[in-house]
């Protein structure tokens, strides 16, 4: 089974778009990643980064760092929230990590 998050539709600021997902692999770039996670913070103010393995995790914690110093000149401050994920690939549970990351 596949869970995704969804924000709620209404809040007091007005209704919120779905929730982009970026996915790493543990062969991804920190900075490739980085650049995605800081174009969508800012456009969105949050953003869905999903890995899976102890590598694309890695790599996801770098590219999110990176980000912060991205966004930091603008005025954004990330904060990143961890839990974890079953996804559904090839017919296969796995447990991953969603990392949402969001302007404090």
């Amino acid at each position: 089974m596949t869970t995704s998050y969804s924000p709620p539709s209404h809040d007091a600021s007005g209704p919120k778009s779905p929730l982009e997902i970026l996915k790493v692999s543990a062969t991804s770039k920190p900075v490739a990643v980085a650049g995605a996670i800081a174009g969508v913070v800012r456009t969105q103010k949050r953003v869905e980064v999903q890995a899976i393995g102890a590598g694309a995790i890695n790599q996801a914690i770098k590219a999110i760092a990176i980000s912060r110093g991205y966004v930091a000149p603008g005025g954004l401050d990330l904060v990143c929230i961890p839990s974890f994920i079953d996804i559904s690939i090839d017919g296969e549970e796995r447990t991953g990590i969603r990392l949402v990351v969001e302007v404090r």
